[in-house]
């Protein structure tokens, strides 16, 4: 291959590797469903996203017979909050095309972890939380 056919692969993988750095597949801000049906709404808070939980299920704590509280909340002060309303997504930032990267509250277990929000397309998202180098997460589905 000569110089000039050279230069031009490399241009071309340049051009193709910077397309795939455009602007997201869609908004994320809105209502999203998990696998649970509990909804999380997720709205912009300055530049960064923050997320909210809209409603838990089931609505009633089987052990209290009342609605959910934050109960195993690190801080004991919190613990009596309602659950519906805790912020779980915490200052995300963008980190890419599609991904931004922040803080998650798992009110399940009452931790705050670095985490993820992957945009798998316009109606679907990908929350992940990291612990020591190992991942999981919740795929959701766009309400509205």
């Amino acid at each position: 291959m000569d110089m000039h056919s050279l230069r031009q692969c490399a241009l071309a993988a340049a051009t193709l590797a910077l397309a795939g750095t455009g602007p997201a597949h869609a908004d994320p801000t809105g209502l999203w469903r998990g696998s649970d049906g509990g909804t999380t709404r997720i709205a912009a808070c300055g530049a960064a996203l923050c997320g909210y939980l809209a409603t838990v299920v089931p609505p009633i704590d089987p052990e209290t017979s009342r609605p959910w509280t934050d109960k195993h909340n690190a801080n004991a002060r919190k613990r009596s909050r309602p659950l519906v309303g805790t912020p779980v997504l915490i200052r995300m930032q963008p980190s890419g095309a599609g991904r931004w990267s922040g803080q998650l509250y798992y009110y399940v277990d009452g931790n705050t972890y670095s985490g993820h929000l992957i945009e798998q397309g316009p109606g679907n998202i990908r929350i992940e939380g990291c612990v020591l180098g190992m991942c999981g997460g919740e795929d959701m589905t766009r309400i509205r």
